[in-house]
């Protein structure tokens, strides 16, 4: 044993010198021998390359990946001896002062190294590497933990009563009193060992819960999976320079050595981590041959193909043809959604009096997304704090459905269901993509109050029942105007997106009803030939090629959208209130376009995108204010039936009017403001 051991010590020393880890390491102990202090730990970090280490020597390979504790030792005489012999660090004394981190770059991309808590056996055990993945939805804040001790015996006469004879270094999974004890005693002399303060040494940690990806697809309204599957957060240790590396409602890959933490009779599986590493979501390269034929057969006009997607979109929830604005607003809102901050945002409210399957229809939307959140009622939406279960007493960010639903949807429902400290919260998020947790240092045992700030990078969806008996009814409405009374006018305008979705006329409600009817007999039947043609899968891949396109405004639409921002905050002014057009206006124009523009899979923003746009906040803004003197038609998207090729022909004319109607607007109402015109 003592000759594969001193293999492995040369083997070790070899791949330090071929992978520039000795120079690492002289460069770290000549930071430990400039500061001229003596520690009880000297802590190293080693960056272990599992590929090379075992092609240089298979033995110290496999050492590493299934007994990393051992495998640190092997590295702790190398590195003591390398600082005795080349004399790196005067202070050093004893070999059991240095501590070895050994930090794998990745692990085989086999079953066996892949820890999930969500499959059985779960082997906390063994002590070795494994690669597991989650979201982090719960975060403690960074506090301290003993890193090392010095003790002395407290025997005058024994020769251990100075020096650095006894050493305690944290291992993986052990808790503080397993570190740092007083019922130690010396070999030597049996007489009890007392630990020297002086020489501590702290480091930084934090507590982090984790949990299996596919939670996200259980906090969906609707889904075609039926499969089973358990799910449970599992604790993640991060410590030292891993301290805030991670940011609740991120996906990561972590690797790390799990262990079981006693907390009086309570257990807790957890894992050590090693490394972190951020999981970008990757879309796919493609959309199906259908969406590819589709766009090809549409390419004469900028407004056929959305229109198109809009009017089969989600016929497995309602009948092609209907509710068509209301779809286009989910799609251009689905394609708007990325994980960056300060993007592009498209928030959408609706009024309706159809309930029901208006909810479905979100719920059925929500799904095509990877993190599409419906957000239960009787909870949070927001993050809030509580204490740390594993029994530190200190504060626990938990995250809640606007974190989880991160490049997203979040699904809020009913909007009046709402008390008004909640609609507050919600307004002062839309309008600026952060919430601020306060912690009372007094109730978790700090010395100071903290205030932790969130971005949250998700669309919020919500809707309100026009036919609530909430509604205060009110007599001096503007024409155009909805009665909002229900709703706070400022949380109304933070809003991006107001869509009025009327309940179908009767020419529109039978197809409605028989749909229904249908469903609730056949819930898996395929209603319509269109459902086999666009399947929710090619949905998915479409939104996903689509939502990842990068887009720029063409001059042509930038002087579109800016021309008609200037006249509509001219025209929309009163002498009390000022323009009831706010700058935020500006912003959502600019996002519609884009997301118009994505949907139509194009990477640079026309002045038709601008002016589908344009009618859809046009027709927003007078709900909200009544109308303006652009005066545009009641549904101005769709203002036709779409059945057949005459219809689309039928609306691209209409579309064509609106534009040349909006082009007299700017020049009527926006002065100073130059726009070309082609005269046909």
């Amino acid at each position: 044993m003592h000759r594969e051991v001193q293999k492995m010590r040369e083997a070790a020393l070899v791949y330090l010198d071929r992978s520039g880890g000795l120079q690492k390491f002289v460069q770290d102990c000549k930071k430990y021998s400039d500061s001229k202090q003596s520690y009880a730990v000297y802590r190293f970090i080693i960056s272990i390359n599992p590929s090379d280490i075992a092609e240089l020597d298979a033995t110290l390979g496999n050492y590493i990946l299934h007994n990393p504790i051992q495998a640190a030792q092997i590295f702790q005489s190398v590195c003591f001896i390398a600082i005795k012999t080349l004399s790196l660090i005067e202070q050093l004394q004893t070999e059991a002062q240095i501590s070895i981190l050994l930090k794998p770059t990745h692990l085989p991309p086999l079953p066996s190294y892949v820890l999930s808590l969500a499959a059985f056996p779960f082997n906390y055990t063994s002590q070795r590497f494994y690669m597991s993945e989650g979201i982090a939805i719960a975060m403690g804040i960074v506090t301290k933990y003993t890193q090392g001790a010095r003790f002395l015996c407290t025997e005058e006469t024994c020769q251990f009563s100075k020096g650095f004879r006894y050493i305690r270094v944290h291992l993986p999974g052990a808790t503080e009193s397993a570190t740092v004890r007083n019922d130690f005693v010396c070999g030597l002399c049996s007489s009890p060992l007392q630990e020297d303060m002086k020489f501590r040494v702290l480091g930084d940690k934090q507590i982090v819960e984790m949990i299996d990806a596919k939670v996200l697809n259980a906090l969906k309204g609707y889904s075609n999976d039926k499969s089973h599957f358990r799910i449970q957060t599992f604790t993640v240790f991060l410590r030292d320079e891993l301290a805030n590396k991670m940011k609740i409602g991120n996906h990561y890959k972590i690797i790390g050595i799990p262990a079981c933490v006693q907390n009086g009779l309570q257990a807790t599986a957890c894992i050590e981590v090693n490394s972190v590493q951020l999981c970008k979501p990757r879309g796919p390269s493609f959309v199906s041959d259908n969406f590819k034929d589709l766009l090809s057969l549409t390419a004469s006009s900028c407004w056929r193909f959305s229109a198109i997607l809009a009017n089969i979109f989600a016929s497995q929830v309602v009948p092609p043809g209907t509710y068509n604005t209301l779809k286009l607003a989910i799609l251009l809102s689905l394609v708007q959604t990325c994980e960056k901050e300060n993007a592009d945002y498209l928030d959408l409210l609706i009024v309706t009096t159809d309930t029901l399957v208006i909810d479905r229809l979100l719920n059925y939307s929500l799904c095509l997304l990877p993190r599409g959140i419906r957000h239960p009622p009787y909870s949070d939406i927001f993050p809030s704090v509580s204490k740390d279960k594993h029994g530190t007493g200190s504060a626990s960010i938990q995250a809640c459905s606007a974190v989880l639903a991160k490049g997203g949807i979040c699904y809020i429902g009913d909007l009046a269901s709402y008390k008004k400290d909640k609609l507050e919260l919600l307004q002062s998020v839309l309008e600026s993509r952060m919430t601020t947790v306060f912690i009372p240092g007094k109730k978790y045992g700090e010395e100071a109050d903290q205030q932790v700030t969130i971005s949250l990078q998700t669309n919020f969806w919500s809707y309100v029942d026009s036919s609530s008996k909430k509604h205060i009814q009110k007599d001096n409405f503007l024409i155009g105007q909805m009665d909002m009374s229900l709703i706070p006018p400022n949380l109304v305008d933070a809003f991006g997106l107001l869509i009025h979705n009327e309940f179908p006329s009767c020419q529109q409600s039978s197809p409605m009803v028989h749909h229904i009817l249908k469903k609730a007999i056949h819930p898996e039947a395929m209603l319509y030939k269109v459902s086999q043609q666009f399947r929710m899968q090619d949905y998915e891949e479409f939104i996903s090629f689509a939502k990842n396109l990068h887009v720029e405004l063409s001059p042509e639409a930038e002087s579109l959208i800016q021309g008609y921002y200037l006249a509509s905050r001219r025209v929309r002014r009163d002498s009390i209130h000022g323009s009831t057009v706010s700058a935020s206006a500006l912003k959502i124009l600019i996002s519609l376009s884009k997301a118009h523009a994505k949907l139509s899979l194009r990477k640079k923003v026309l002045e038709e995108d601008a002016l589908i746009a344009i009618l859809f906040l046009e027709s927003s803004l007078t709900l909200k204010h009544g109308k303006s003197a652009l005066c545009i038609a009641p549904n101005p998207v769709f203002p036709f039936d779409l059945s057949d090729e005459n219809s689309l022909q039928q609306r691209d004319s209409y579309l064509m009017q609106c534009h040349h109607q909006l082009l007299k607007f700017i020049g009527a109402y926006g002065p100073g403001i130059h726009i070309n015109t082609n005269e046909e």
